[in-house]
């Protein structure tokens, strides 16, 4: 290309021009080449699509593309189509005549501009033609409308002949200052990002027709003079209003600009990590350079101007990635060059070896070509990025590896660039925590997190055979392992293969296998369970449950759950993975045939099924886990963990329970399922609840407080009765689990319990009778005494209850706001009498204290003594008994006493009617739990002083 010195038109010196009609032409041939280049990546239909656009906004015509009405905006400033256009659309509509515009005819189309890849090294066959439609200022409401309808019209008809096309309509006035209502390219994140538009525009977009850009005409040594620039070049008339529009200046790019292009390329990058990268370094290099940015498209206008017109070298893509090779070269940051390379490599998508390679002798391969060779590639090289659609796991992990650290770096460089500048708006501030959780939503590794490796890397990790081994550790003794291998390896075959993966659990690799699609529905399976009981059965269906589970691909976070923590959404349950929970048993005859079904307390020997839980959970932000709990309390364990993260409100996960194994599966499933379901249920309804479990001979207490849940294992039967004994400070509903206690008598009485009232249970024995006593928070107080009829059982304790409302209402000052409320005594018997199982329970009147009968009352007062002791003091007939004075001899004196005044020979228990604990409590009430243990152990005290009279 001839080349002419450079052209620097001066205010001072004087403009020409015939200078600037020379500027416009070397943009216009520039403009020229790449139109040229545009149309050699077409097809015949989308080269004819290109050609007529112009001419659809320049007519109306009833039987052309697009047309609305007879007030449609129609006319392209400085337009008139040439006969091969006319020509065209003559084979389009044979009855379409072209009137040329006559006189001052309006023109309010003033110019009409290709955005996008088109013209450019990255041009594919399917690349979308991006159309600016610069506008009049003076078009109304109506007629915008009419003009928009059209657009979308017209892009409708070239949608039908192959060609994807975007009508953007822009007034140059109010683009100048910043004010569009919607994107204006198919790569636009919104209106934060005006200058960075702009100054792709000016590099990258072709004019098809209508006025040129007066930007064009302002050297970059004046640009940031361009508002006196041009308000010369126009009131001097060195160049006609009609013949430029303007669209702004690229003097000063606001910082807030690179954090927002920033935050856009980096949500895209997530899933599409290639097409992001050269943005992402192009909008560091500019954010490195503020305040003093030399933006590409001045570097591009500077060429022009020195008539450095090489189609190559001002290639938009090969401008970017020459600012990015100085840049990082200047850093000596080798591995981010490489990478960007391979970037720019993927994204123009033509393959350098192979069948066709020889033979494809378009500008885009040459060009490539000559870049692959200054890059010193290799054929190897080419060959691996060639293959990409056919990479597999062990290509798309090393790879993963590069994108994320470079992802990770630009949200760094982002942030403290943020924090370095002022201006920064809160918007951004906020976008930028959200992306952040992105990105650690997607790439962050954490505990039980299932990595996921190919964001976007290659098309498909699915292998068409693979190998599932189960074997020791051979570097850990007595541990195994599972592994997945290329091929379908025969047994011991697979020792000379390195895995693609390994785990210590299965489900862990199944869900890794599933969520980076490494296992498909076309795969083959090649099984060796080793030591396991895994059957192709079992394995085939975990699959298939994964599947249903997470169902792939996953659709993209809203940003709305990222301003939460994440929450699961889906959860599944899988029981006893790999693992036949009867074979092993001692007695198999005995599990096999007993009537006794609960898969948690299974057959005489009360065996436990539920041996494994394998949790798999898809959260809010897209994040899969997998843990696993085994052990005797891994139902428990697994439960309190699920319902800790389950979220407060309506928006609960969705659960699935499933069990595969050899024997009972189906039951198995379903009990632990109700027992999820019934723990879930209790957990939301209420905010105090606890649930009882029974596993084997042993219980379980679950306290349930959103995120709070406690899993208490109590042991046996004592433990269980010293738990419920404990003293509430409030009333906390106790569940029970059908199978639980089911041959005992507080199946019958702990769903009973109700708050408000204090509530008797007595059921005779063939040796005395058991006492119980659910109190007003709920908590159980239990004793056994010796029984003579209901009255000498019952009425000891109904005088003792109501001495200490008695009290407790005393302490109440007469004028309080919030009084206590009564608390009534509610009498249950336990029936059929006797040691077998008690099967129904019968409301009883309460016992009637007789009036004629002496009362021989036993008073104590309880105080506080030496730190952590108490003191006692009893009263007996209203005579005082003390610590003070009888030391640890008291209970054996009053036992005296009190059978000094008995007349009755036959010995009998004795009992406290009154006790005092405000020496302890102060002005709390106290339970009424708490006065009965009290007096249990002080009765207890003195009936074995009793014994010794």
């Amino acid at each position: 290309m001839t080349r002419t010195h450079e052209i620097r038109p001066d205010l001072d010196e004087g403009i020409d021009r015939k200078v600037l009609s020379q500027l416009r032409a070397r943009f216009l041939t520039l403009n020229e080449g790449r139109m040229a280049r545009a149309m050699e990546g077409l097809s015949p239909r989308q080269q004819m699509v290109l050609k007529l656009l112009p001419l659809f906004f320049h007519v109306n015509h009833p039987l052309l593309p697009g047309y609305v009405s007879g007030s449609t905006p129609a006319g392209v400033a400085n337009f008139e189509p040439d006969a091969a256009t006319l020509a065209e659309a003559q084979r389009l509509t044979r009855s379409f005549s072209y009137k040329a515009r006559r006189g001052n005819s309006p023109q309010p189309i003033h110019g009409l501009f290709l955005m996008g890849s088109l013209g450019t090294l990255a041009q594919a066959d399917q690349s979308d033609m991006d159309l600016w439609i610069c506008h009049a200022p003076d078009l109304s409401a109506d007629e915008l409308a009419e003009l928009g309808k059209k657009s979308q019209l017209l892009e409708a008809w070239a949608a039908s002949q192959g060609a994807e096309a975007h009508c953007f309509l822009i007034e140059p006035q109010r683009f100048v200052r910043g004010e569009r209502d919607s994107q204006l390219s198919s790569e636009d994140c919104g209106t934060t990002q005006h200058y960075l538009l702009l100054d792709e525009f000016y590099r990258t977009a072709i004019w098809l027709a209508g006025r040129t850009p007066i930007w064009w005409l302002v050297p970059v040594y004046e640009e940031a003079g361009y508002e006196l620039y041009t308000h010369t070049l126009l009131s001097k008339r060195f160049i006609r209003a009609d013949e430029t529009l303007d669209l702004g200046h690229l003097t000063h790019i606001p910082p807030g600009e690179f954090i927002g292009a920033g935050l856009w390329q980096l949500f895209k990058g997530i899933e599409s990590p290639y097409k992001s990268v050269l943005k992402l370094l192009l909008i560091e290099v500019y954010a490195s350079e503020h305040p003093q940015v030399e933006c590409l498209s001045l570097r591009f206008k500077q060429a022009v101007f020195a008539n450095r017109l090489e189609l190559d070298e001002l290639d938009p893509y090969i401008m970017v990635y020459r600012r990015i090779e100085h840049y990082l070269s200047a850093r000596g940051e080798t591995e981010r060059l490489e990478l960007v390379r391979r970037a720019l490599y993927l994204k123009v998508n033509r393959k350098l070896t192979g069948a066709n390679a020889q033979r494809n002798s378009r500008w885009q391969n040459q060009l490539l070509q000559r870049l692959a060779e200054e890059w010193r590639w290799d054929h190897r090289q080419l060959a691996l990025l060639d293959s990409r659609s056919q990479w597999k796991v062990r290509q798309v992990s090393a790879e993963r590896r590069a994108l994320v650290n470079e992802l990770n770096f630009s949200y760094r460089f982002l942030s403290q660039f943020a924090r370095t500048e002022r201006s920064v708006s809160l918007i951004n501030k906020r976008d930028l925590n959200v992306l952040g959780r992105r990105l650690y939503a997607a790439f962050e590794r954490k505990a039980d997190k299932v990595e996921f490796i190919n964001p976007g890397i290659a098309p498909d990790l699915a292998e068409d055979t693979l190998t599932l081994v189960h074997s020791t550790n051979k570097k850990a003794p007595g541990q195994t392992q599972w592994g997945l291998y290329n091929g379908s390896l025969g047994n011991l075959e697979w020792e000379h293969f390195a895995p693609l993966k390994r785990s210590s659990q299965l489900l862990e690799l199944l869900t890794w296998c599933h969520r980076n699609g490494v296992i498909d529905s076309s795969t083959r399976l090649a099984l060796h369970p080793g030591s396991s009981d895994l059957s192709e059965f079992e394995l085939f269906n975990l699959l298939g449950s994964l599947q249903q589970t997470i169902a792939l691909p996953l659709a993209s976070v809203d940003e709305e759950p990222l301003l939460r923590a994440s929450e699961p959404v889906e959860v599944l349950i899988l029981v006893n993975v790999g693992i036949d929970p009867l074979k092993h048993h001692r007695d198999l005859n005995i599990l096999m045939t007993t009537e006794r079904t609960d898969s948690l307390s299974y057959a005489g020997v009360r065996e436990n099924l539920v041996l494994t839980l394998d949790q798999v959970t898809l959260n809010s932000w897209n994040e899969v886990l997998v843990n696993r709990h085994e052990g005797p309390h891994a139902l428990l364990d697994c439960l309190r963990d699920y319902l800790n993260h389950l979220p407060q409100g309506p928006r609960q996960p969705h659960l699935r329970v499933q069990c595969f194994c050899h024997n009972r599966a189906p039951f198995i499933a379903r009990r632990v399922e109700e027992i999820f379901d019934t723990a879930q249920h209790l957990l939301l309804s209420d905010l105090n609840q606890r649930y009882l479990i029974q596993v084997q001979q042993h219980y379980h207490v679950l306290e349930l407080v959103p995120g709070q849940v406690r899993h208490v294992a109590l042991g046996t039967l004592p433990a269980l009765l010293d738990y419920l004994g404990q003293e509430q400070s409030a009333y906390s509903p106790l569940h029970l689990d059908p199978m639980a206690l089911e041959e005992l008598d507080l199946a019958l009485i702990l769903p009973m319990g109700q708050p408000g009232c204090i509530q008797v249970f007595y059921r005779v024995g063939d040796s005395g009778a058991e006492l119980y006593v659910l109190d007003e928070f709920n908590a159980l107080w239990h004793q056994r005494q010796p029984y003579h009829d209901d009255s000498s059982l019952l009425v000891p304790l109904q005088r003792f209850v109501q001495s200490i409302l008695f009290r407790r209402d005393a302490m109440l000052p007469m004028d309080a706001t919030q009084p206590l409320p009564q608390l009534d005594i509610h009498y249950y018997q336990l029936l059929p009498a006797g040691t077998g199982r008690a099967r129904r329970v019968e409301p009883q009147p309460a016992p009637q204290i007789p009036a004629d009968r002496p009362r021989y009352d036993v008073q104590a007062i309880v105080g506080k003594a030496a730190p952590g002791k108490v003191q006692v003091t009893l009263y007996c007939n209203q005579r005082e008994y003390s610590e003070l004075e009888y030391g640890d001899q008291l209970f054996a004196v009053v036992a005296r006493e009190i059978v000094g005044q008995r007349r009755e020979l036959q010995p009998y228990r004795c009992y406290i009617t009154d006790l005092d604990l405000s020496g302890l409590l102060g002005d709390s009430p106290g339970s009424s739990n708490l006065y009965l243990r009290y007096k249990a152990d002080l009765e207890r005290a003195l009936n074995k002083a009793l014994e010794q009279v």
